[in-house]
């Protein structure tokens, strides 16, 4: 039992991470939390991912991590075509009523192996999603945009359940993205802009294979 305890256990793996929150006071970045975590909670809720169907949530001081347990009523798709749509929508409309307190978010959906301890979790599928979360290619495209949300996820992820075009989840609005290259398996990934700022429908995005060619527009 003891050996069992640690070994690894598949998760999907849904995170966010508020934009530009290093520049905030700290009562600023507490009302961001309380709220970032009020939207985040009710996302999984409108997805029917409640605690029975996943771990405590993981907190990351701007951001927050939800482990989904591999279940038949909690299937990967339903974090791309309820989960993180519902929070765009909610961020989008904490936006529009609260324009003083309007804040931005990253969000990542990933899957893979977890290993847990008496201290917390870790492993790669962990180190793959938030290296995502945190790239500079992926905050220059939301920098770029008035959206208030945009969706990174996986190579895997997009192979395994976005390209086949599922009910709910369009391959079209999603941007194929190269980055830069490292010892890290975190190669490439594909990203949706969630353009309901201005109440414009999503529009599919030109292919960019290289950093470079976001920065020329392409």
């Amino acid at each position: 039992m003891s050996r069992s305890k640690h070994l690894p256990r598949h998760r999907s793996i849904i995170a966010v991470d508020v934009e530009g929150s290093t520049r905030l006071t700290d009562p600023s970045k507490g009302y961001l939390r309380r709220s970032m975590y009020d939207l985040f909670e009710r996302a999984l809720a409108a997805g029917g991912l409640t605690a029975s169907y996943r771990d405590p949530l993981l907190d990351r001081g701007d951001g927050v991590c939800a482990l989904i347990h591999p279940d038949d009523q909690a299937p990967k798709t339903v974090l791309l075509d309820t989960v993180v749509p519902t929070l765009g929508t909610l961020l989008a409309e904490h936006n529009r009523r609260h324009p003083e307190r309007r804040f931005r978010l990253r969000t990542v959906v990933h899957a893979g192996e977890v290993t847990f301890d008496d201290h917390g979790c870790f492993g790669e599928a962990l180190d793959v999603a938030f290296r995502l979360l945190n790239a500079e290619a992926v905050k220059r495209i939301l920098d770029d945009s008035d959206a208030p949300m945009v969706l990174v996820v996986s190579d895997d992820l997009h192979r395994c359940v976005v390209r086949h075009d599922y009910d709910g989840i369009d391959p079209k609005v999603f941007l194929p993205l190269v980055l830069p290259h490292t010892s890290h398996p975190a190669r490439s990934a594909w990203v949706r802009v969630f353009n309901t700022s201005q109440g414009r429908p999503e529009r599919p995005w030109a292919p960019v294979t290289r950093l470079e060619d976001h920065r020329r527009g392409a």
